[in-house]
């Protein structure tokens, strides 16, 4: 859309097309004094009212202030930013010339799948301010997103870390104009040996006093607390608990299985009317694969989700789900934290995790945007030992059962 024609676009639209009642106990979009071009785009993605998290933390990040927020996927943590971003980019446009590969703020993220969500979410929420974002990503063309940046002047890049060093190193992108920085689940950054990375990133831009760094962590660890105080000036603190978010809208089971009792409960479950749309999780990259075989030979139309698989094959296999063209998806971890689809009917933990955040992050899969989800999690011989940690994290008791008889027929 061109600037003349974005400009007219926006003259026939004003904050008093978007009529949102006022309500005691919630912050409504309209109450933040956002940039209309902005409100316009949060208006046409339907929100209404902040989430808790955007409720608590926007009135400080949007004066300007750091921030370190403790919040899972799912509570709107991204929209928090992005606003704070486009807001502080609109309302202070740059004097003097601009040059190529010089943003005003990045965004760094984990992995693949939650850069592309972010920077999906920026497209959406920027979609009439005329800001300008470019995605960067390991295992992706580097000469395309290299043109991207050199074909125009850059606002935000939402990248992996180690994709953003590449940039930085071959002396295609430049740092010191940073005015915003996120850091998104540092927790997961540091769990996958990002941090002397992001490190070197953080330091290549203006010093923590010159620039805006909000931190996003599921956990607030004494690693992640030290690293926050490192990099941030003067933050406000915000905490989402995530035991509300993650079990409000979950109907969570646990089916007591024997190892060679899982697959046989998993087909009847994908197979029942009500699995619509399913996520399973395995804890390894080979448990995912040999899943998927198995699944595949079973009939089952199903995608692959896991760190070996090509980026254009995990973007079409993540389309593919969208879409309802497959209605399973086999994933780890990893690769599930970046999953934002609507309308997942089922997540199905085929082994327990480990790190029982792991669990709160699986089944906040499900259950979103204010729908009700299942999840399905078999506890056998070789796991169930895992059980009482995730029970202390969610702050409750998971009734463990055998699976009905229907499932085991």
């Amino acid at each position: 859309m061109s600037k003349s024609n974005r400009d007219e676009e926006s003259k026939s639209w004003s904050p008093s097309d978007f009529v949102v009642e006022a309500v005691d106990d919630k912050t409504r979009f309209h109450d933040l004094d956002l940039q209309d071009s902005l409100l316009r785009g949060v208006a046409e993605l339907g929100f209404q009212y902040c989430s808790p998290i955007q409720a608590k933390i926007l009135p400080h990040t949007l004066q300007g202030h750091d921030a370190i927020g403790k919040a899972q996927t799912g509570t709107g943590k991204t929209a928090a930013f992005l606003i704070t971003i486009f807001n502080d980019l609109l309302c202070n446009p740059p004097e003097g010339e601009r040059y190529l590969a010089e943003p005003r703020a990045v965004i760094i993220a984990p992995t693949r799948e939650l850069v592309m969500q972010i920077a999906a979410d920026a497209e959406d929420l920027g979609k009439f301010t005329g800001l300008q974002t470019v995605t960067m990503i390991g295992g992706a063309d580097y000469q395309k997103q290299l043109s991207k940046v050199q074909s125009r002047v850059v606002d935000l890049v939402v990248a992996t870390p180690g994709r953003l060093i590449d940039f930085m190193q071959r002396r295609d992108l430049f740092l010191d104009r940073v005015e915003t920085l996120v850091l998104d689940e540092a927790d997961r950054m540091l769990d996958m040996g990002f941090i002397p990375q992001v490190k070197r990133i953080v330091r290549a831009t203006p010093r923590k006093e010159d620039r805006q760094t909000l931190l996003f962590s599921a956990t607030f660890t004494q690693d992640i607390l030290n690293l926050a105080q490192q990099w941030t000036f003067e933050p406000v603190t915000v905490e989402i608990e995530p035991e509300r978010v993650a079990t409000a809208t979950v109907d969570q089971r646990v089916y007591l299985v024997t190892s060679h009792e899982r697959l046989k409960v998993l087909l009847k479950v994908l197979r029942g009317p009500e699995a619509v749309s399913t996520i399973v999780f395995a804890n390894r990259r080979d448990q995912v694969r040999s899943l998927h075989e198995k699944l595949r030979k079973a009939g089952i139309s199903c995608g692959i989700l896991s760190g070996e698989i090509t980026q254009a094959r995990r973007t079409k296999t993540l389309a593919d789900f969208k879409s309802g063209k497959i209605a399973v998806l086999v994933a780890t971890d990893v690769a599930g934290r970046g999953i934002h689809v609507d309308g997942v009917s089922h997540v199905v933990n085929y082994n327990l995790p480990e790190d029982p955040e792991d669990y709160v992050h699986r089944i906040g899969r499900t259950g979103r945007a204010g729908a009700t989800g299942i999840s399905i999690s078999f506890a056998s011989e070789d796991d169930a030992f895992l059980l009482p940690d995730i029970e202390t994290l969610l702050g409750e008791r998971l009734k463990c059962v055998p699976p009905p008889a229907d499932l085991l027929d």
